[in-house]
């Protein structure tokens, strides 16, 4: 059987204490593919040589876990944030540049600020902090992991919270993402305002609806 190698989630982190940054920051953020809802990003700078047993991408990691890990992880950072980037705001500047714009809202949010940031192969343009995309971030440094299981958590409230004010789209189930019954209930009931109308599902029901209508008149 061939032995499966272990990934030391602290590689990255341990290669700038070396160089002698102290308070490194992962980045990550949650809600790429949905049609509803924000893009969320936590930012958190973890204490030196922090453990966590079971701590890894927050996508490898049951949504129980995720609950549990949440307020430790909060509590053992020594700073995280939180930012927040609207359906509206996404379709004005599209997802890419959201994801980028709710991780720096993150870092501002964080009330010690990085001497370095360590994200989720997301680049940062003219920064004033150094940073370093890492390809699979969330997977191979501990930092990062944690910050996508702050926003994960986070965005899953949201969506919680949505859920209790528009029951009949069942977002508690879905999260937002386009599974065949969001599609179904999607081509029920229509978008509300805290849908992505540039995404494809979305936007293809809008011009439906406008072709019917020129066909009515």
């Amino acid at each position: 059987m061939k032995k499966i190698e272990q990934v030391d989630l602290l590689q990255y982190e341990k290669e700038l204490y070396q160089m002698g940054y102290k308070l490194i920051c992962g980045t990550d953020e949650a809600g790429r593919g949905p049609l509803v809802g924000p893009v969320v990003a936590a930012a958190v700078i973890l204490p030196m040589n922090y453990h966590l047993d079971g701590l890894t991408d927050s996508k490898k990691i049951s949504e129980k876990k995720r609950e549990q890990f949440y307020p430790i992880i909060k509590k053992d950072a020594i700073s995280y944030g939180i930012g927040i980037v609207d359906a509206k705001a996404i379709d004005e500047i599209n997802i890419y540049e959201a994801s980028r714009l709710a991780m720096q809202r993150a870092i501002l949010n964080m009330e010690i600020k990085p001497d370095y940031v360590l994200t989720d192969a997301m680049p940062f343009k003219n920064y004033s902090i150094p940073v370093k995309p890492i390809v699979h971030g969330d997977a191979l440094s501990l930092s990062i992991a944690a910050a996508s299981v702050l926003a994960k958590v986070t965005r899953d409230h949201i969506m919680y919270e949505l859920d209790e004010r528009y029951p009949q789209y069942e977002f508690k189930n879905h999260k937002g993402y386009p599974t065949k019954r969001h599609l179904e209930l999607l081509k029920k009931y229509g978008p509300i305002e805290e849908y992505r109308f540039t995404y494809k599902p979305v936007r293809d029901l809008i011009n439906k609806g406008d072709e019917n209508e020129e066909v009515l008149s």
